[in-house]
């Protein structure tokens, strides 16, 4: 099997340094120190989930310091701040303090009398919405109806005495199911995650072939004025993977790191200066913050291993040139030329390139270089999707649309032209995976790949019209 059968749909990954040790016993036995919003600063009292009305569907007191009826308070003084523009993420009654996030048609709602971390709770409450969503598929009143047990159960796992506890989905679902029958089975042994040190990672697994999938995504933000100037600009990147390796394997991943090769005396080659950089809980902290060194044992299948942000100034890889001529009471004129300003030997694929156009436009005719541009009216904007895009070429697209004789009383803004685009096997901050190495004490062989791909994030580039 090949590796773009193995957990590949898109792009093939290519293989990179595996390496195997002895050491295995220890490393696997050392005390790890991992990324949790478990801190003091964080006391959450109790928990609710209202509907759109304020009702409450279901809560959970964890500490009793805060009484239940105080939740009356909070949609009322909800919907005065709605009322008078000055909505705050974190509302109080007294002493109480109510901290809040919306999701579909529920408000899940934490309170708290406590000088509590605001950002650690709301880390937990996404974490909330991510694991209901993980179980239900979507979070929404009806699924909360609907589950009762489940969700009850659930909050009893996930926190304790108002500190968050198991979290990860995969491992609550391990012993909270949504079938009765398999809830009570499953409870009469804890799995050794709970209590373990790797609470991530189940012990036992087993896989006929060990392999482990990387995949570093970047995402470009740039924003260009009018007159065709770069005013902000920075990389927001990820690295990936799919795990399938047997027992309880020590992974460490070496990066061209400027602070690495800098604190080794290694200034050879391309390197990267990463910035806001956070980690998986896997990751031991300590060692990275020692050496940079990034050691962990990695959950089984897909996680973020971590995130960073690059902050340089990017050159736009499709850049565009638009005119735009408005002639009142008849017709729109519009000019759109791209080009990819990366290597010629990589190839943007699924680009879209969006053009705002007049609100009371009608009767579109397109011409084209290459793709195909369509009319999405309920947007005001033409989309000109070109499904291969070779780097160094130049493409076109003419649009003309009609206007009504009646001038539009209503003021238009200048809304910007968007593109989306994704670059295969390319990374445009030059950031590389110089080694994977795998211990496991059973020594067994494992393959490692690893896949580069930037795409689009916020692309904007504005017009004169």
């Amino acid at each position: 099997m090949t590796p773009a059968q193995v957990g590949s749909d898109r792009f093939t990954w290519r293989r990179v340094t595996s390496s195997r040790s002895s050491e295995v016993a220890s490393a696997v036995g050392a005390t790890r120190r991992r990324l949790s919003y478990v801190s003091a600063a964080m006391s959450v009292s109790a928990v609710f989930v209202l509907d759109l009305k304020g009702k409450v569907l279901i809560c959970r007191n964890y500490k009793g310091d805060v009484d239940m009826s105080e939740i009356d308070h909070f949609f009322p003084i909800l919907m005065q701040q709605e009322e008078e523009g000055l909505l705050n993420p974190v509302l109080s009654h007294g002493s109480v303090y109510f901290m809040w996030i919306k999701h579909s048609n529920l408000y899940l709602v934490s309170t708290t009398n406590k000088n509590s971390s605001a950002s650690l709770v709301y880390s937990f409450l996404y974490k909330l919405v991510e694991v209901f969503t993980e179980y239900f598929k979507e979070l929404e009143e009806e699924s909360i109806q609907d589950n009762f047990v489940v969700v009850y159960e659930l909050l009893d796992e996930l926190m304790d005495f108002g500190f968050p506890q198991t979290t990860d989905s995969k491992i609550l679902q391990e012993y909270i199911t949504q079938e009765g029958n398999k809830l009570e089975v499953a409870k009469t042994k804890v799995p050794t995650t709970v209590t373990n040190a790797v609470s991530w990672r189940s012990e036992g697994i087993k896989y006929k072939k060990n392999e482990v999938f990387i995949d570093v995504i970047e995402s470009i933000n740039v924003l260009v004025n009018a007159n065709g100037s770069v005013m902000s600009s920075d990389i927001v990147g990820s690295i990936k993977l799919k795990t399938m390796l047997s027992g309880m394997p020590e992974l460490r991943l070496g990066l061209n790191d400027r602070v690495l090769f800098a604190l080794t005396g290694r200034d050879k080659g391309k390197t990267v200066a990463m910035e806001d950089v956070k980690f998986h809980q896997c990751v031991r902290l300590s060692r990275f913050e020692s050496d940079r060194t990034i050691s962990f044992i990695p959950p089984d299948g897909e996680s973020e291993l971590m995130s960073y942000r690059i902050n340089t100034h990017v050159k736009p890889l499709i850049w565009i040139e638009s005119v735009i001529e408005k002639f009142s009471h008849s017709r729109v004129e519009i000019m759109v030329k791209a080009k990819g300003q990366f290597k010629k030997q990589s190839v943007a694929n699924n680009v879209e390139v969006r053009v705002p156009v007049p609100s009371d436009a009608d009767s579109p005719k397109f011409k084209t270089s290459t793709g195909h541009a369509k009319y999405v009216p309920e947007k005001n904007l033409v989309v000109w999707t070109i499904k291969s895009f070779p780097g160094g070429k130049e493409f076109l697209m003419r649009a003309h649309f009609g206007l009504p004789s009646v001038e539009n009383d209503e003021l238009e803004g200048k809304p910007p032209i968007t593109v989306k685009f994704e670059i295969p096997y390319f990374t445009v901050s030059g950031i590389q995976v110089r080694y994977m190495k795998i211990i496991e004490k059973s020594g067994y062989q494992a393959l490692p790949w690893v896949r580069y791909i930037t795409q689009s994030g916020d692309y904007q580039l504005r017009t004169n019209t």
